[in-house]
């Protein structure tokens, strides 16, 4: 039954027709004010349409609100991850999982700055997205009301979605009437694909599928090679022309596109409990994560390169499971963006037919000492004699352990 208490709702808006019918059904359901939200975050779309559409709607011009996100976007949700070189579940470089939090947040602001007592989302009642958008609101604003139609709505198949966008003359695109073959999510982080076609995980994924990539089998056959330069782990420039956060991930799309990077075919665990098969597209972000360990490894400690290792699959676990705003994962941050006070300098890296080979790296706070790995005599700060006791040491205890089976015959 609908909440009768709320008046106004800020909708987060892409103009397509589930959050359309999605505008219309809060209308009609719960009799009140409806605001939209659209976020440009680099998903390649013209948001143009989106605003036609809320006007078409019925939703007044200073009601309607659409925000170039691209920059906050990567300079402070992606390159802070980025920091941790997360990946959940050791491959997944999180593109739809970071977006969520962003969204939200803008929700709630808007929703403080028009009064509006609701906020709601088209995220499905199966999906992770769901927990992502809603524990964000509830962190940012604990007394707001949440309202996800698909999860209070009666309406189950494209026909009645259909059927109710007829019945309030919502305009439908022919490509639109019949069942979508697969699902896509897009940012400037990267494109997701999921259902339907992409269901059975035994079958591979359809050419048609990709958006963001050529096929590696179909990229040039002579590598491309790039220099990314380094700045508190940020990275700041490509081939010594320093670029805006976004504008650099743009330029990474880029070159990773044309040389077939970034795809994964992956079956996750979703955090609401189910198993389910993606097809992800991340060509800047997977270069840049190969940069971003390159220049760690010469500039990191081992202890506190080893740490975060350890740290990277709880914190990339956070942000997939929608917990960006919590006070863990911001503990983790701070640990984490300590350790890059000395993350600067290049990396060159070779992009051939779908890989990312690290090729050089050089930094002016660079651990690496030549004169101590060189196989030549004559380095001062290392001994070689100095070995056998550290041996002997570290065998101690296996010796010993070696010893009792001896003595009991195991």
């Amino acid at each position: 039954m609908a909440d009768t208490s709320v008046k106004k709702v800020v909708l987060a808006y892409s103009g397509g027709l589930d959050t359309s019918i999605i505008l219309k059904w809060l209308q009609t359901t719960y009799q009140c004010e409806v605001v939209t939200f659209t976020a440009d975050l680099g998903q390649g779309e013209e948001l143009g349409p989106a605003r036609d559409k809320a006007l078409l709607l019925g939703i007044k011009p200073e009601n309607i609100f659409i925000e170039d996100l691209r920059e906050e976007f990567v300079r402070d949700y992606v390159f802070p991850m980025f920091r941790a070189n997360a990946a959940y579940e050791g491959v997944y470089l999180l593109g739809t999982s970071i977006a969520r939090p962003l969204i939200a947040q803008k929700l709630i602001e808007i929703a403080e700055r028009v009064g509006a007592d609701a906020v709601s989302h088209g995220a499905t009642g199966k999906g992770n997205d769901q927990v992502r958008f809603e524990l964000t609101a509830y962190a940012l604003k604990p007394d707001v009301i949440v309202i996800a139609p698909w999860r209070e709505w009666d309406m189950r198949s494209r026909e009645q979605l259909i059927a109710f966008a007829e019945q309030h003359q919502i305009p439908i695109a022919k490509d639109k009437r019949g069942e979508a073959p697969f699902s896509v999510d897009a940012n400037l982080l990267h494109a997701s694909s999921e259902g339907k076609v992409l269901e059975d995980p035994a079958q591979e994924v359809p050419d048609y599928v990709y958006s963001r990539t050529i096929s590696p089998e179909d990229a040039p056959d002579k590598p491309t090679y790039i220099t990314v330069e380094f700045e508190k782990g940020d990275a700041t420039g490509i081939d010594g022309v320093a670029l805006s956060p976004a504008s650099l991930l743009a330029k990474l799309n880029d070159l990773g596109r044309d040389n077939g990077i970034g795809r994964l075919d992956l079956v996750e665990n979703r955090f609401v409990g189910m198993k389910s098969r993606g097809m992800y597209e991340t060509p800047g972000g997977t270069i840049l994560h190969a940069a971003h360990r390159a220049i760690e490894s010469i500039t990191l400690d081992r202890g506190a390169a080893h740490l975060k290792d350890q740290l990277m699959p709880q914190y990339a676990e956070l942000i997939y499971n929608g917990f960006w705003f919590s006070p863990e994962r911001e503990m983790l941050q701070a640990l984490i963006d300590k350790s890059q006070e000395y993350v600067a300098g290049q990396v060159r890296l070779k992009l051939y037919k779908g890989g990312v080979h690290v090729v050089g790296r050089s930094s002016p706070y660079s651990l690496y000492d030549q004169d101590l790995v060189t196989f030549e005599e004559g380095a001062v700060a290392y001994d070689h004699r100095d070995a056998a006791g550290f041996i002997k040491l570290n065998a101690l205890r296996l010796r010993t352990l070696g010893q009792r089976k001896k003595k009991l015959g195991l």
